[in-house]
């Protein structure tokens, strides 16, 4: 069965096999769909909801 998956990062959908799978020490599985999408959330710790490229771009949660 074939899992779909989101990036973490930017919301694009994952095919499955591509990809990168990055766990947190406490046990929090995040996908990424590329380096850029990886290294603005884990190096650089941006807010997806600030950057006009990601589908989360605008979005309040409260």
């Amino acid at each position: 069965m074939v899992r779909n998956v989101k990036c973490s990062f930017c919301g694009k959908n994952l095919e499955p096999g591509t990809g990168l799978m990055y766990v947190k020490t406490d046990g929090t599985i995040l996908w990424f769909c590329s380096r850029k999408c990886y290294k603005n959330y884990v190096v650089l710790r941006r807010d997806p909801r600030k950057l006009k490229w990601t589908s989360k771009y605008g979005v309040e949660t409260r």
